[in-house]
């Protein structure tokens, strides 16, 4: 079994079918007789609905993601450098890109049949925003395996506020810039809005509902093996009480046989006690009768 692969393909799941294809390759593992891998595997967290969101774009775009890890390290130069001017630049490319990026990972998640909200757009973008500011947030996101946004910095590193102008908006994740074809107004687009988040809505509550199945699944297994546990326990409880009767009823019977032993050995001692004294008394009467013989003569 190659653990790598076996991973890679948990973490391209919808979040509703990650547990129990997670606890099924456990025990796939297990009984290959490789319980290292099988141990690995169970360790595997849940991915949150943006953390799958990021990792399904991550799959499907490897250049941009190599090219937005590349703006990352430019940016993050920049701020050790103090370089106001490319910042200024990068900034403008990072805010771009962001909402360029979490758009695409929404379509992507809509293709695969699973829409999501304007929320987990913006935790998308926050996922981002940290990628580009942090190494290891951009190690986690590349490998497509997220489990839960990383922890969002408050700024880049190397940052000096006094010596370089504020280039980056003051939330972490700046509002996505209209796209430069024409859209609908407002009130064209409403309906669609409407429907979308409601699709999405929708979705998402079925993968809540879904999770506190595979919640619930658990619990009841959990439950089921305590049930089994504790009557294992109690069949071995009663195992012990019938052995120790068993124990007494020999004690018991053993005593007995001790009382019936001494009496016979009581009842022996008087009957060789009363032998001996009709021995006695027949070896004196022949001795009696001997000597009276003898006067006659």
């Amino acid at each position: 079994m190659d653990v790598d692969e076996v991973i890679d393909a948990l973490y391209a799941l919808p979040p509703a079918r990650f547990t129990a294809a997670r606890d099924e390759a456990a025990a796939d593992a297990k009984r290959a007789g490789d319980p290292a891998a099988a141990k690995r595997i169970a360790g595997l967290r849940r991915p949150t609905i943006a953390a799958w969101t990021s990792n399904t774009l991550v799959r499907a775009k490897p250049a941009e993601v190599e090219q937005f890890r590349q703006l990352g390290q430019a940016l993050r130069a920049a701020h050790r450098s103090l370089d106001g001017e490319q910042l200024r630049d990068l900034s403008h490319q990072q805010h771009v890109v962001i909402g360029a990026l979490a758009r695409e990972a929404l379509r992507l998640a809509d293709e695969a049949g699973n829409p999501v909200s304007e929320t987990v757009l913006r935790e998308v973008e926050q996922i981002l925003y940290a990628a580009l500011a942090d190494p290891a947030a951009a190690e986690a996101w590349a490998s497509g395996r997220l489990a839960k946004a990383p922890a969002l910095p408050t700024e880049f590193p190397g940052v000096d506020a006094d010596a370089v102008p504020p280039v980056l908006p003051a939330s972490p994740v700046p509002p996505v810039p209209p796209e430069p074809t024409a859209r609908p107004r407002a009130a064209e687009r409403q309906p669609d809005r409407r429907v979308e988040a409601a699709r999405a809505a929708a979705q998402e509550a079925e993968w809540a509902a879904t999770a506190r199945e595979d919640d619930l699944r658990q619990a009841e297994e959990a439950r089921q093996r305590a049930v089994e546990q504790a009557a294992a326990a109690e069949a071995e409880v009663d195992r012990a009480q019938a052995a120790r009767e068993l124990g007494y009823a020999a004690v018991a019977e053993a005593e007995e046989r001790h009382r019936e032993a001494v009496r016979a050995a009581a009842e022996a001692r008087k009957a060789a006690a009363a032998a001996g004294r009709r021995l006695r008394a027949l070896t004196a009467g022949e001795a009696g009768e001997e000597t009276g013989g003898a006067e006659d003569d």
